[in-house]
């Protein structure tokens, strides 16, 4: 069973149980997807690679983590809050990241593999470490990370 047939049978799971949040959230990344759908010229029946649905939810985390940064700013933290329920429902659907520990392993060892990284080439080692840890680990740990390495 694909990841999009996962989520549209959760749809009735969420009716059923009456978590309106569930709920919602799934109906958002339903549409979200058709939308993905639409934009890669296939037809609204089609199915998504799992890779494809992927990208939708990180899309939509994306845009959560966004709300909630701006709805703190503008001192309405009630709405934030609104926000982290439903960044915590989808980021159910997400693989497991790599922690910040595993991602230091890992750009010290390509720290050594490429050679001398210094500040002036920060931007060209987190791009290279971008491209390895695609999908197994959040940008912004991975740009903390350089940060620490090559201060």
């Amino acid at each position: 069973m694909t990841l999009q047939e996962t989520i549209k049978g959760q749809v009735k799971e969420a009716m059923l149980a009456k978590d309106t949040v569930k709920l919602g959230v799934v109906r958002g990344l339903l549409a979200g997807m058709t939308n993905e759908l639409v934009k890669l010229e296939r037809t609204p029946q089609d199915i998504l690679s799992d890779e494809e649905v992927l990208a939708v939810i990180r899309r939509a985390v994306k845009q959560r983590k966004d709300s909630i940064e701006q709805f703190i700013g503008g001192g309405r933290p009630e709405l934030a809050e609104d926000e982290k329920v439903e960044l915590a429902v989808l980021e159910k659907y997400l693989p497991q990241m790599m922690s910040e520990e595993e991602v230091v392993a890992f750009a010290k060892a390509k720290m050594a593999e490429m050679g001398a990284v210094d500040k002036a080439k920060a931007g060209q080692f987190m791009g290279v470490l971008m491209k390895d840890l695609k999908g197994k680990a959040d940008g912004d740990v991975v740009k903390k990370v350089v940060d620490l390495l090559l201060n």
